[in-house]
């Protein structure tokens, strides 16, 4: 393995709650209303510090998607997935897109949010109500 870089970010940024590498900026988040198995989520559209697992197609609240999971470099945490394909013509949007599940993230406060069973779901995805 190559020697690894990890990029620092200033300002309002999310980063890992267990190491605290930078992962992305508050401004790049495109939504705050989507859920996972380990309670709510977020869709960002540009994510740094992460290596990505193998591809996988997923059947989500939302249909058929391929993704892969992100791992935080760092410490190797698992902190949500990357849409690589969307099945569902009204999906697409999410494509190249990434989602960081709150519980897994420090907040730009420093705060961390412990998913909680109310927002339980099967399979992972928005909630498009």
């Amino acid at each position: 393995m190559g020697r690894l870089f990890v990029i620092s970010l200033e300002g309002s940024i999310y980063s890992c709650k267990h190491c605290q590498t930078h992962l992305a900026f508050a401004d790049d988040i495109i939504s705050k209303t989507f859920h996972c198995r380990h309670g709510k989520a977020y869709l960002f559209d540009k994510v740094v510090n992460i290596t990505e697992g193998d591809q996988e197609e997923r059947m989500m609240m939302t249909g058929m998607h391929t993704v892969v999971d992100i791992f935080c470099v760092g410490c190797g945490s698992i902190l949500g997935w990357k849409y690589e394909y969307a099945h569902e013509k009204g999906q697409k949007y999410k494509e190249g897109k990434f989602i960081l599940e709150r519980g897994k993230v420090l907040g730009p406060d420093g705060s961390n949010y412990m998913g909680g069973q109310e927002a339980q779901a099967i399979g992972s995805d928005a909630d498009d109500a």
